[in-house]
């Protein structure tokens, strides 16, 4: 499995649901997860960025996929980062 961060901003759609029905945003956690990715933590951000996401996923293409059909449907951009954990950076590198 591999690690990444996903940093992500509302667009006004976006925010308008989550006023109207802030429970959105776990509805499309358990759609990722129905997606073979898995939201470990999520945080609400101040900031140019609305949502930090620590999330794992069994490659590349998963996460891509995910990203695809989330920033899709017109209320989020993401921007994704994959996260190594040092003890296995380190070791890639010896």
């Amino acid at each position: 499995m591999a690690y990444y961060v996903v940093l992500s901003t509302l667009t006004d759609e976006g925010r308008r649901t989550i006023k109207q029905k802030p429970d959105r945003i776990l509805e499309v956690n358990k759609e990722i997860e129905a997606m073979g990715v898995k939201v470990l933590k999520q945080y609400a951000f101040l900031g140019p960025y609305d949502f930090v996401n620590i999330m794992e996923a069994p490659d590349n293409d998963a996460i891509m996929k995910m990203s695809v059909e989330i920033g899709s449907r017109g209320s989020v951009q993401l921007l994704t980062l994959v996260a190594v954990p040092v003890e296995e950076f380190i070791k890639k590198l010896k």
